[in-house]
């Protein structure tokens, strides 16, 4: 065995303590930033950090590259080669990387831990982005409105209010949608699956809005508060009805004659005076 004197460190064979020994001297040494390196060819190699060489060129599409590695890495993106695979699934990658990160799904590992609460990542790039929650920060700026974003994918989505995209097409209709979980609600239309149980009684909703609001009838909860007397409401549309009352609007409009009224029911009953309509009468034994 072989110690450095220096370093402390031990090798196996000469010639590996050779190679360690030129890290402490300035026979391989970067004049740029200081670094040290075991021979003149890992020496090159790390300038072309600084020079911005990239001698490595893409036959496919002209990128060019610093490393021989980083061009063969990159050229499975055309290839589509996949060599990294998954022992527990079927799942293969074209980086050793993504591998690893991918490894952490069965292993449940979560190595990046948030500082400020107990949240914890499988990707660095998960944390980073969660840490925007506590800071607030919003990078992602709309360039057609004054709203910003935490996340891109939540500016990519926003933003087709703007170009009027409709990307999420329903396979049994016509209907298209601009966000995945919008066209999913929808496809229970067709369905007629109603995936929200209430744990109160037997009924079941397409929607966990539509539960949630349930939900209020056993409750008794009224958030919806009216700010010009003491009445509340479990939704907000009896609200907005409510409020007519005090700014005396009246949206639904007789096209026979100058009545208005500020509910629907109250303009259906109406129409019968022109019509002629009878309500409904129910007889019961």
């Amino acid at each position: 065995m072989h110690s450095c004197g220096q370093g402390g460190n031990c090798f196996s064979c000469l010639r590996g303590m050779s190679y360690h020994l030129n890290t402490h001297t300035d026979a391989n040494k970067c004049t740029e930033c200081g670094r040290c390196f075991q021979s003149r060819h890992t020496l090159a190699l790390h300038e072309r950090i600084h020079s911005g060489e990239k001698p490595f060129e893409c036959s496919v599409c002209s990128r060019r590259f610093k490393w021989a590695d980083s061009l063969a890495t990159h050229s499975r993106i055309h290839t589509g080669d996949k060599p990294y695979k998954c022992h527990i699934c079927d799942k293969a990658f074209s980086r050793s990387g993504h591998l690893n990160t991918h490894m952490r799904v069965h292993t449940g590992d979560k190595p990046y831990k948030c500082h400020m609460c107990d949240k914890a990542f499988i990707e660095s790039g998960h944390l980073n982005t969660h840490m925007r929650v506590h800071t607030g920060d919003k990078p992602y700026k709309c360039h057609m409105c004054d709203k910003a974003f935490s996340r891109s994918g939540d500016l990519n989505t926003h933003t087709r209010i703007h170009t009027g995209d409709k990307p999420y097409k329903c396979r049994m209709c016509d209907r298209a949608f601009s966000r995945s979980g919008i066209l999913n609600r929808h496809m229970r239309v067709h369905t007629g699956d109603k995936p929200y149980k209430c744990h109160m009684c037997y009924k079941a909703f397409s929607t966990s809005g539509d539960l949630n609001r349930h939900i209020r009838v056993h409750t008794g909860d009224k958030p919806y508060m009216c700010h010009m007397c003491d009445k509340a409401f479990c939704h907000s549309g009896n609200l907005n009805i409510h409020m007519r009352v005090h700014t005396g609007d009246k949206p639904y409009k007789c096209h026979m004659c100058d009545k208005a009224f500020s509910q629907s029911t109250g303009l259906y009953i109406h129409m019968r005076v022109h019509t002629g309509d009878k309500p409904i009468q129910v007889f019961t034994a």
